[in-house]
């Protein structure tokens, strides 16, 4: 059984949803990305763990500049495997990895996929990597046992739909908002119809991401049908917030998160919709 159904039948069976944290790896610096990623993994259900990358088009501007601050610290690929190995000594939780594929494509497909399985990781999202040119992605990640996440968006007609779930594994990353990533004050209602339509089509897991900042965010794309919700640039500017008081950052983040999961909004300091 893969991790990702253990972890997502264990909250099922608890009638609870998975809350999927992101950060990019190096973010702010290796010791520092390492304790966040620990609390991460001890808040949350699962991972979701960005490669850092000097062209993120899907990301709005405060996950590129935490890409900028992890280059900027040296990160190349292979010291990326070596953390995701630090990580897996700390936790057993699916751990996704969001990579552009250009990087992929110069280390090379097949050893990337080997190497991301050897160091502990669960699936990996290409993030710019169209269904029409996948196929090589599929066959190395097929072989190397890693589960392949692909985007679903408000623009995905229902023939897409069905040939993008043909190829999927672990789970469906539901995207809430046409544009970047970046937390957003509310979700739209196209995105809850979003959760429903593809709902109809498939048993697999759907996680929503792409401007969950909330609780109420989480509550919302649950009751719709969505398995899990993925937050990311609200955690991200937690850090970029608190680069000159590491135990501050740490702190909000752990108390952020435990609110998200909680579902109540309790910590007043720290700011939800300034992104």
């Amino acid at each position: 059984m893969s991790r990702y159904k253990k972890a997502f039948d264990a909250l099922k069976k608890k009638k609870e949803g998975a809350i999927m944290p992101f950060a990019v790896i190096g973010d702010p610096d290796y010791e520092t990305s390492l304790k966040i990623v620990k609390i991460l993994a001890e808040k949350g259900d699962m991972l979701e763990l960005g490669i850092p990358f000097s062209d993120p088009i899907a990301d709005g501007p405060t996950i590129q500049r935490a890409d900028a601050r992890a280059l900027k610290n040296g990160f190349d690929t292979d010291r990326i495997f070596d953390f995701i190995r630090e990580v897996r000594k700390f936790t057993d939780k699916p751990i996704g990895l969001l990579v552009y594929y250009n990087l992929m494509y110069q280390y090379g497909v097949d050893r990337f996929c080997n190497k991301a399985k050897e160091s502990g990781a669960d699936s990996i999202l290409a993030a710019d990597l169209s269904l029409e040119e996948s196929n090589d992605f599929i066959e190395a990640a097929g072989k190397n046992k890693i589960d392949t996440i692909f985007l679903v968006t408000q623009l995905t007609n229902t023939e897409r739909l069905k040939k993008i779930l043909e190829r999927a594994k672990g789970f469906v990353y539901i995207v809430n908002v046409l544009g970047v990533t970046g937390a957003r004050a509310d979700l739209g209602k196209a995105t809850l119809e979003l959760i429903k339509r593809v709902r109809v089509h498939t048993k697999l897991s759907l996680c929503a991401g792409f401007g969950i900042s909330k609780p109420e965010h989480v509550k919302a794309v649950l009751k719709a049908g969505a398995d899990g919700a993925i937050v990311g640039s609200a955690i991200v500017k937690i850090i970029e917030e608190n680069q000159n008081d590491k135990e501050r950052m740490l702190k909000e983040i752990e108390e952020y998160l435990g609110v998200m999961k909680g579902g109540v909004l309790k910590n007043k300091r720290i700011k939800l919709n300034n992104f």
